[in-house]
């Protein structure tokens, strides 16, 4: 049998978790489908997926050969497109992982126009939060937002955009605990802090006449900033957001920008991927759309 043939059958059915489907989509019965991965399974010794007669699953050892038969199969592609001058298109799954913000309509109104132009591109976003090893799990690339040293070894970190994080609350607690005039003003007041960078309830912020350093009264730690973004609408303290991730509250009136023109700070958004020469059509497209799209996001 064809190993390569038997590699691309591999990996269709280990997406789409159905050998029929996979059949389908290759032009082959589903029979030889499963000859293929038999004689895979067989040639490594090893089984590559678990079957019953509903579900089709990778084993750990399938996981790991499908991880690194995708990217062979990606890069293969790539340069027999680039021998040929011809153009690959994108196609299949992009496994991304992203920060718990881009949970918002104005990350997904991209992702609704990248699918409008591509697709045959199945988007398989993680929302978890958690730093994901790229190349053991199988993920395309990360968007973090982020800096440069807190970026792993090994990667390709490409920036995308700068986000700005405001201070925000909703008027209900400005009201209740008082709008501050300047940055003085805000010793004492309730925070929502996020747990995912090195800060404390003292911090060092820059206002018009200067640095002052406020003291804050944490009320609510955590890594996920959708909580915070609901704490901070049900009037429980402070928060440090990105505008992308609030702007119908702040246009409802759900949220107010507390000083706006005295305290911001950013991150660089950058698309992280592993280090190959021969980046897949889906990756390539999905990166230079980002990179044009997410301009003057703030």
């Amino acid at each position: 049998m064809d190993t390569m043939m038997s590699l691309r059958l591999f990996c269709t059915v280990s997406e789409l978790k159905s050998f029929t489907a996979a059949a389908d989509r290759l032009g082959i019965s589903p029979a030889m489908a499963s000859k293929h991965v038999m004689q895979l399974e067989n040639r490594l010794g090893t089984r590559l997926l678990n079957r019953t007669s509903r579900h089709v699953s990778l084993t750990e050892t399938g996981c790991l050969y499908f991880n690194q038969a995708k990217q062979l199969l990606e890069g293969l592609d790539e340069v027999e497109a680039a021998i040929g001058n011809a153009t690959v298109a994108p196609c299949g799954i992009l496994k991304l992982s992203a920060p718990v913000c881009a949970a918002s309509i104005c990350f997904v109104s991209r992702l609704a126009e990248y699918n409008r132009r591509y697709p045959d591109v199945c988007l398989d976003v993680d929302l978890s939060g958690r730093m994901v090893n790229l190349v053991d799990e199988g993920f395309d690339l990360a968007l973090r937002a982020t800096s440069p040293d807190r970026l792993d070894l090994g990667l390709v970190a490409r920036p995308l955009a700068d986000i700005e994080f405001h201070l925000m609350a909703s008027p209900e607690y400005l009201e209740r605990a008082g709008r501050p005039r300047g940055v003085a003003d805000l010793n004492g007041h309730a925070l929502l802090r996020f747990s995912g960078v090195n800060l404390s309830d003292i911090m060092a912020l820059k206002g018009a006449n200067g640095q002052y350093k406020v003291t804050f009264r944490t009320v609510m730690l955590s890594e996920n900033k959708t909580i915070l973004q609901l704490a901070a609408l049900r009037g429980m303290g402070l928060v440090f957001l990105p505008k992308w991730m609030t702007e119908q509250d702040i246009a409802a009136g759900r949220l107010e920008t507390v000083l706006p023109d005295a305290i911001r700070f950013s991150n660089t958004l950058y698309a992280v991927y592993p280090s190959r020469k021969y980046l897949s059509a889906k990756v390539r497209t999905f990166i230079d759309f980002m990179t044009t799209s997410l301009q003057g996001l703030g």
